[in-house]
């Protein structure tokens, strides 16, 4: 072992365990990616502690039969003595989790009608084992893939740890911590501790350890018979959401009880952000209401990305779900009886149920129909052709899907739009033979294809294991042939995997549940996913598998395809589409930008994690990503690979002005503000300002220049009164026309705010009122060729970059009812006379035209002294006033005038970003 080459990431876990074992700590837990090398971190910890006596035997637990034999392979390979015998006669033994999780059937209950401890229910087999455990000495127990102990085995093992106090345990996952769930977390915390080292897929690709990926999206519509049966689906449903805006459907109409609820809120009910935070789904439904303009802005409403949309089905049945709760089902008037008829016979189309105490999710084969839609079985054929002529011979593409085979019939009123198999491993094989007639089907069941590749395959397996090659036989098959004989998943897995690398037959097509988890094939080019699971651990495994380093080709890049199905016109019909959202949150790619972000941005930019694309940009989409997938030069270049990295997750503001004009350039502070009664000039803000302007105003640009020169702050302003600013007369000679001075001193004050300056204004005041660790020196603002803004707080944890995006996005939003606001005094564009100009060029007294309004942002909102703290970095930033708290008198009148303005015209997206 200790001649091979380890990677950064599992030398710098093996360090980290050392410290661990060294600290007397006897339970440890490593998070490495999929293919970053959590076996030989597992087997070199196993090879150190048996060396030195530290311990006796070493038990390896696995989830499935595939990645136990892995281990027992390895080993051999790093020189452990290893074994699957469950007598532990090895000094090594890789088993399943499910040689220990063998319950007895008959023992769940005790005589006395109790429910017995895990343990006791083991079968006769997992006892003994617990037993032989107990009593093999000092034990490293190694459990991998151990996000599984989240599932069945997790308080059984924690059972079984409590029977082996002295055993070191060292856990081996993918599952990063931020995924886990709270009951999750806390088991985890009781079997392992916190993690002792862990690390994130853009790094180990970073390194060089994993291949440049993408990830790209297959969009398509149902069939014209899936189409059909959606429309006839949706009708009642639709038919129920136009009569909500009868103002006589019900005794207390729909829109009259959501304005009582939301807008009107009597004086008891709970502030906006209380109800926000109470039931959040519900306000942000009440939020896209306000968007479909069938409500007012509800008072403390900000409209964000997730809300500038109209209402999803799921919104519909949480704001039919309150007004039923509220009002209907508490009703005696007659005039409701129909209302709720109504409700009982459409809801079931978006999957739910009235019952007498509300809405409630029902049955609906809606989703089963854009889950396993036939569009999407043509479409993998599709991805095949294209990934075929892009990499020819080099092509090792692996097809996944939940089910070998449909194992329950269709829902009657699905006969004839589906197909029985439709979304099974068979109809995908079926689809693909025509592009790739070398392809395999393999499950934990079967093995399919071709004759002439399964002759092929058996031709192969002769050359390692001839008994076996001459007992397996071609039969026919419900799709393509069968190759049958006495073997087993875990042989025949084994086999297909070797003839696939080797080139023996290019598209693999089988399930999650064999080969979307510790299957280990370093050739494999990339992934379509025809799965439906959307967990954080299923995701990784899935993408995981393309993303092994291939020896015979260093610049391998992988592409990973998702298809999905959108029913434009159906309420529930972007159900498919938030199944890739849901796979795609927390797991980072990299854009076309060159940025690794979160979520759906890395598969495009413009996709939204609230609603899919319309239907009508598919074709463009699905070749734009035909292109991507062309590009792996490109791809490879994204990734940067062997350039620095901090391995930190952070959020990153994308602002997208609507106009050209919305928002100003200045980097620094302005050099001119707009006071109420004056113009303020500002000196030392700008280098090089008074040598542009100052002599006009009647400055010495020297004596200027060593003004600027002075630090912020201890230089005094200039307010630009009647009078107020006097210079040498001697210097009157170098003016040029005070009328092209004034000029330039309105040009200065009518410049707008940039995106650098507010966004300044933000980070220092949350520096200031102790939020953040770094302030306006760590803002970076990039500006995209088409114009875009993206803002992020260098060098901050993940949730203070979080509150930074969050609060900057605030301010730049349109004005709801915040607790406190900021005015910024604006002098219009209108046009002057030259005797005006030449009189600012006098510095005469210039009052400001009109003043803007700006929300402070919620965090800094919630005290007085951090709303100053807002004032004070705004007016240095941008220039302003004092805080004014909208509860007052004066600010209630400014917020009941301003409320709902929008001084920028922007649309704001927050993407999580990795660096």
């Amino acid at each position: 072992m200790s001649g091979l080459r380890l990677r950064t990431h599992q030398r710098r876990a093996l360090e980290a365990l050392d410290a661990a074992w060294a600290t007397e700590r006897t339970r440890s837990w490593v998070v490495l990616p999929p293919g970053a090398g959590k076996t030989l971190v597992g087997l070199e910890t196993a090879r150190r502690l048996l060396s030195d006596g530290r311990v006796a035997k070493v038990v390896v637990l696995g989830p499935n039969t595939a990645i136990s034999g892995q281990w027992v392979d390895q080993a051999a390979v790093a020189g452990v003595d290893a074994g699957d015998d469950r007598g532990l006669a090895r000094p090594l033994t890789s088993l399943t989790y499910q040689s220990l999780a063998v319950f007895d059937a008959d023992r769940e209950v005790s005589e006395e009608g109790r429910e017995e401890q895990l343990l006791a229910r083991l079968h006769d087999n997992g006892r003994a084992l617990v037993e032989r455990l107990r009593d093999v000495g000092p034990l490293l127990l190694v459990l991998d893939e151990c996000h599984h102990l989240l599932e069945v085995w997790g308080r059984l093992l924690a059972e079984v740890l409590d029977e082996l106090p002295d055993a070191r345990v060292l856990g081996l996952t993918a599952t990063p911590p931020d995924a886990l769930t709270s009951d999750e977390a806390e088991l985890v915390g009781e079997l392992f501790g916190t993690p002792v080292f862990e690390t994130s897929i853009p790094a180990v690709v970073r390194e060089g350890d994993l291949a440049p990926f993408a990830e790209l999206v297959w969009l398509t519509e149902p069939t014209a018979a899936e189409k059909e049966w959606l429309a006839e689906s949706a009708l009642r449903f639709t038919e129920l959401v136009t009569a909500l805006t009868d103002p006589s459907f019900g005794s207390v109409p729909f829109l009259t009880w959501a304005d009582r609820r939301f807008v009107e809120r009597p004086g008891d009910a709970p502030s906006w952000a209380g109800l926000a935070t109470a039931e959040p789904d519900l306000a942000a439904a009440a939020l896209r209401l306000h968007h479909a303009g069938l409500l007012a802005l509800p008072p403390g409403g900000v409209m964000t990305e997730e809300h500038r949309r109209d209402p999803t089905a799921d919104d519909w049945v949480r704001l039919l779900d309150d007004w039923t709760t509220g009002a209907l089902l508490r009703s005696e008037d007659p005039a409701d009886k129909p209302v709720l008829d109504g409700l009982r016979r459409a809801l079931p189309s978006v999957g739910h149920v009235l019952t007498r105490r509300g809405i409630r999710p029902g049955r609906s084969p809606v989703d089963r129909v854009l889950a396993r839609s036939e569009a999407k079985t043509s479409a993998t054929a599709e991805i095949v052709r294209l990934e075929h002529l892009a990499l020819g011979d080099r092509l090792r593409l692996l097809v996944l899907c939940d089910h070998e085979h449909a194992t329950a019939t269709l829902p009657a009123d699905l006969d004839g739009v589906l197909s029985e198999q439709a979304g099974s491993a068979y109809a995908a094989l079926g689809a693909v033979l025509p592009e790739a007639p070398d392809a395999l089907l393999v499950t934990g069941a079967t093995v399919a294809g071709a004759p002439r590749t399964l002759a092929a395959l058996v031709d192969h397996i002769a050359a390692s294991e001839p008994d076996l090659a001459a007992a397996l036989t071609v039969e026919d098959g419900p799709v393509a042939s069968l190759l049958v004989g006495p073997w087993s998943s875990r042989r025949w897995t084994r086999h297909v995997t070797r003839f696939f690398e080797a080139g023996g037959c290019h598209v693999l097509v089988g399930t999650r549940g064999l080969l979307g988890e510790g299957w280990d094939a370093r050739r494999v080019t990339g992934v379509v996913d025809l799965t439906t699971v959307t967990t954080t651990t299923a995701v990784v495994q899935t993408r995981g598998r393309a993303l092994r380093i291939d020896p015979s080709d260093p610049e391998k890049v992988a592409i990973n395809w998702s298809l999905v199905c959108v029913a434009e016109h159906h309420p529930r019909g972007d159900n498919d589409w938030l199944r890739l959202v849901r796979k795609h949150s927390g797991f980072f790619g990299v854009d076309e930008d060159g940025t690794v972000v979160d979520g759906v941005g890395h598969i495009d930019p413009a996709f939204s994690p609230y609603a899919p694309p319309p239907a009508a940009d598919f074709d463009r989409l699905n070749a734009r990503m035909a292109v991507r997938a062309e590009d792996r030069d490109g791809i490879r270049e994204r990734w940067q690979v062997g350039t620095p990295y901090d391995d930190l997750a952070g959020r990153t503001l994308r602002i997208r002005p609507e106009r050209a004009d919305a928002l100003g350039t200045t980097p620094g502070p302005p050099a001119v503000v707009v006071r109420e009664q004056a113009l303020e000039v500002r000196a030392a803000t700008r280098p090089g300002f008074w040598a542009r302007f100052g002599a006009g105003a009647g400055v010495p640009v020297g004596w200027a220049a060593a003004v600027a020169a002075v630090p912020l702050g201890v230089v005094s302003t200039w307010t630009v009164l009647a009078g107020a600013l006097t210079v040498p007369a001697a210097y009157a000679g170098r003016a040029v026309s005070r009328r092209d001075a004034g000029r330039r001193l309105l040009d200065e004050a009518r410049r707008a705010p940039s995106i650098a300056q507010m966004a300044s204004a933000v980070a220092d005041a949350l520096h200031a009122a102790g939020s953040t660790g770094a302030g306006a020196d760590r803002v970076g603002v990039e500006v995209e060729p088409d114009g875009e803004y993206r803002v992020h707080l260098a060098g901050a944890t993940e949730p203070e970059s979080a509150l930074f995006a969050t609060s900057l996005e605030e301010v730049l939003a349109p004005l709801s009812s915040p607790r406190y606001v900021v005015p910024r005094w604006v002098v219009s564009d209108r046009a002057r006379g030259w005797r005006e100009l030449a009189r600012i060029g006098s510095r005469k007294q210039v009052p400001a035209d009109g003043v803007v309004w700006h929300a402070v942002p919620t965090t800094l909102g919630t005290r007085a002294e951090n709303a100053r703290r807002f004032a004070d970095a705004w007016d240095h930033w941008v220039g302003g006033g004092p805080a004014l708290y909208t509860g007052s008198p004066e600010g209630a009148g400014v917020l009941a005038a301003q409320r709902g303005s929008d001084p920028f015209d922007v649309t704001t997206v927050i993407r999580r970003h990795w660096s």
